[in-house]
């Protein structure tokens, strides 16, 4: 590509598309002005990065599609980097599972449920959260506020009585009659309201029911709108206001080499409830990263507030304020604040993506440390970059399984994980459970994920042994090995106190152990890697011992899966199905007389 074939680009609103010599996608980019844009590419100044210099050298051919408005580039863009996933441009991958909450106002009651995405189905959503527990955190503060239903509507009007949440006064149980549609309905608004931080109007709606009750002389209802706006006033007082009011994400970013940190700071009705991190290579212009970064990242399945404030201004900020605002289904502002409160929100935010990026470059040292230690200590030929651990886990060799965790550049790389169900053995032999595994894991399938620099098993000569076996049968060499055995207690003839030894590496061809110094950094991150590997095979372990308990009064002669289901839906319980009778059977659509009798004789038998 050449830089005077720039100038037959137009100079019109657009989509560039920068291939390689086979035709692979490697960037996708916008442009106001097609023709100055890929031009900027071949100048002096940018040829300057690193990057840059790699990818241009890369390309061969500039594609670009010509359209009516830069909403119209900005949208083609991301549909064109959903198609391809060029490597020269963002994906995002969140650090946090978030969670929102969840309000149907359609529903007869409408309840809070805590949810993953935010769909645009006509409910209201609040937040995010950083996890289910700060979700579930303020739904138990808010229940006490405003007692809503806390379960599906069914399942509640199937029990004899209000649950036991009504009785600790934190659901008005709707349920059982205990209140009427429209106070529920007020109740439910005061919540949205609460979550919005829209105190101020609550309280004065609050304000104004008390008085109108106690002039009707309704003291009992004046006495409660009392207690919810002292209830309001108290938590109102405990939260931090940074704003007037309004839903807002403030965008910092700090750069350090060649990669882009992004921070967002979520204010939630002039609240700052939370943040949220992320970190990409980029060497290009920060306006462009910053662009490139709202679009991937508001595409996904997140709540969209009335304002985004950013560090800088960008080209296409009112496209990108127009794209956001036809997802949202009302006006957002894309703004560049300059001072005031506003400001201050991004300054802190750019604060926080300095804090994150410096935390984990710290990390990043303390990880290469603790490898490079590792390796000297073991005689390895490098770092050890990929870590593999095995475990098994079984009572006396039922429901036995063994497990597979991988630690990349010092931490653990989860989608890389793996179980195993033990096919072969059905006695207490971890020897023989040990060998499938690695067998399953270094041969067939298993052989295509990427060769481990470092091989850890849990125990010690005797597992050594047979992870050295296996990989000798298979012809399976370059791979360091070792044994990472427990501490024990051990007691001395003339002393009174027992002591523990220290955890002990066992590798191949040498007969005494190396003892790692308590507490050292390599210690510390195998001890991490075999712990995690124990935890994971005895997660699976419990959950294949917890289905299979279930699965004898579960599996009912003539009743399917889907069957099954229904039962124990309407019922609520296996216990309760259990007690059935046969016409309540009966009662059930699709449950013939033949069948009741054959579900009654299946639990009378057991």
């Amino acid at each position: 590509m050449k830089p005077e074939s720039t100038d037959t680009l137009p100079q019109t609103p657009g989509v560039y598309i920068m291939r390689n010599s086979s035709g692979a996608v490697l960037y996708v980019g916008k442009a106001k002005n097609l023709r100055s844009r890929v031009r900027s590419y071949f100048t002096g100044a940018r040829d300057s990065r690193y990057q840059i210099r790699f990818l241009m050298a890369r390309v061969a051919d500039i594609d670009y599609i010509v359209t009516d408005t830069e909403k119209e580039a900005l949208i083609l863009e991301n549909t064109l980097i959903k198609q391809h996933r060029p490597r020269y441009n963002i994906n995002l991958r969140d650090d946090k599972t978030y969670f929102s909450l969840r309000m149907d106002p359609a529903e007869e009651f409408p309840r809070l449920s805590i949810i993953r995405k935010v769909r645009r189905d006509g409910a209201r959503y609040f937040g995010p959260y950083s996890s289910a527990a700060a979700a579930r955190e303020v739904l138990k503060q808010l229940y006490r506020i405003f007692p809503l239903r806390h379960y599906p509507l069914e399942t509640c009007k199937r029990r004899g009585r209000p649950c036991l949440y009504h009785q600790l006064r934190q659901c008005s149980a709707p349920c059982h009659g205990m209140i009427s549609q429209q106070d529920y309905a007020a109740l439910a608004e005061g919540a949205a309201l609460f979550l919005e931080g829209k105190n101020r109007d609550l309280l004065k709606i609050f304000r104004k029911r008390m008085a109108d009750a106690a002039v009707a002389q309704n003291y009992e209802e004046a006495a409660r709108f009392r207690d919810l706006t002292h209830a309001v006033e108290v938590t109102v007082e405990k939260q931090k206001m940074v704003t007037q009011g309004g839903d807002m994400d403030a965008l910092g970013i700090f750069r350090h080499a060649g990669h882009l940190e992004a921070a967002l700071l979520f204010i939630r009705g002039g609240s700052l409830i939370g943040s949220r991190n992320y970190s990409f290579s980029w060497e290009m212009e920060d306006e462009e990263g910053i662009s490139s970064f709202l679009s991937e990242y508001y595409d996904k399945d997140v709540y969209i507030p009335g304002e985004v404030l950013l560090p800088a201004r960008i080209q296409g900020m009112d496209s990108l304020g127009e794209f956001l605002s036809e997802k949202k289904g009302r006006r957002v502002a894309v703004t560049f604040p300059r001072r005031g409160t506003k400001a201050e929100l991004v300054r802190l935010a750019c604060k926080n993506a300095e804090t994150a990026a410096e935390e984990k470059r710290r990390s990043r040292q303390t990880a290469e440390t603790a490898l490079a230690e590792l390796r000297e200590r073991l005689h390895l030929p490098s770092n050890p970059g990929r870590i593999e651990c095995f475990d098994i886990s079984n009572i006396q060799g039922r429901q036995a399984v063994g497990s597979r965790v991988v630690f990349q550049d010092g931490k653990p790389d989860r989608k890389s994980y793996r179980r195993y169900r033990i096919r072969t053995v059905d006695q207490a032999d971890d020897y023989g459970m040990m060998k499938e595994v690695l067998s399953r894991r270094f041969s067939g399938s298993g052989s295509s994920d990427p060769a481990p620099d470092l091989v850890i098993v849990d125990g010690g000569p005797g597992q050594l042994n047979i992870l050295r076996q296996v990989l000798s049968d298979l012809k399976v060499e370059g791979i360091a090995l070792a044994a990472l055995a427990k501490s024990r207690v051990k007691s001395g003839a003339e002393e009174d106190a027992l002591k523990r030894s220290d955890e002990r590496v066992f590798l191949p061809g040498r007969k005494n152990p190396v003892v790692l110094r308590q507490n050292s950094a390599p210690l510390l991150l195998l001890a991490r890697v075999r712990d995690e590997a124990h935890r994971f095979a005895v997660l699976y372990h419990t959950d294949i011992r917890s289905r299979e308990a279930l699965q004898p009064s579960a599996r009912i002669p003539g009743v399917g899966e889907k069957r099954r289901k229904a039962l124990l839906r309407h019922f609520g319980s296996l216990q309760a199905l259990s007690a059935a009778t046969l016409e309540e059977l009966i009662a059930i659509p699709g449950i013939s007389r033949n069948l009741a009798s054959a579900i009654l004789d299946h639990f009378r038998s057991e």
